[in-house]
């Protein structure tokens, strides 16, 4: 894989097409936008994505924080001169990507919005609140195993290979990436967002909401709140589909991205 800033990505498509940049969720990696990345090259269109650090191939960069993530994203970007992108995000990405939009209009011309969360009225789901309490998260990630991630995995999103698996059990490979899972999400809380209430629909750029109908971890409540914020925005939600959606019924979610994609250039 290639590298930028300290981040390993994975890249495909024509070197001058427009830019899609992909930014992964907890606990995935850039393999969760591999059969995208592919869809991508063949409408024309270059994808970047990259590994948030800790995760996939990117080394830990201690503290994994919210704020050094967006700050590293920030850094890919300008160092490999990216910018304007489609910005299409999932999960925690949606949560540093979007801070990154708003933090530099203009350097989002789209946006793909999928099983996330942007509200400061929001809530953490259980595995975060785990994640989020002292001994509770340092045994949940201390003592995960191959067979116990796979099985937690394959419970919410069949699709998921054993490639796959072993691309997102990266995120616990070692002491400093099992630190950064704490590190992120004790780092910041949804309050914080309220500097960034109206930011994102200011940004005035088309926008999808792509989202899975039985999502536990970003409910589907949250998907028609975004398009009901973002003036113009298109919902799709995909009925019997949980929170991994490019993982669980890629053929879909990829689909939608492209038609979506395809029209910013017609």
């Amino acid at each position: 894989m290639k590298s930028a800033a300290g981040l390993a990505y994975r890249e495909s498509g024509p070197a001058d097409g427009p830019v899609a940049l992909l930014v992964h969720g907890y606990p995935e990696s850039s393999w969760m936008w591999a059969p995208l990345l592919d869809a991508l090259a063949d409408a024309g269109w270059r994808g970047v994505a990259p590994d948030l650090a800790g995760y996939g191939d990117s080394p830990p960069a201690p503290p994994g924080t919210w704020q050094r993530h967006v700050e590293s994203l920030e850094r890919f970007v300008a160092e490999l001169g990216l910018a304007p992108v489609a910005l299409v995000v999932h999960d925690w990405g949606g949560l540093i990507g979007l801070r990154w939009a708003c933090d530099h209009p203009g350097a989002a011309r789209a946006l793909v919005i999928s099983d996330t969360g942007f509200f400061p009225d929001g809530r953490w789901h259980g595995l975060a609140d785990a994640l989020r309490t002292p001994g509770t998260g340092e045994e949940f990630v201390d003592g995960m195993t191959r067979e116990g991630f796979a099985a937690g995995l394959r419970a919410m999103a069949t699709g998921m290979d054993d490639t796959a698996l072993d691309e997102y059990f990266k995120a616990f490979g070692d002491e400093p990436r099992r630190r950064g899972q704490l590190e992120l999400y004790r780092s910041g809380e949804f309050a914080e967002l309220a500097a960034y209430e109206g930011r994102l629909a200011a940004l005035g750029v088309p926008a999808l909401i792509l989202w899975g109908s039985e999502d536990p971890f970003a409910p589907v409540a949250g998907a028609h709140r975004f398009a009901k914020e973002l003036p113009g925005a298109e919902l799709v939600v995909l009925d019997g589909v949980g929170h991994f959606v490019f993982d669980d019924a890629p053929r879909a979610a990829n689909d939608a991205v492209v038609k979506f994609l395809r029209r910013l250039d017609a």
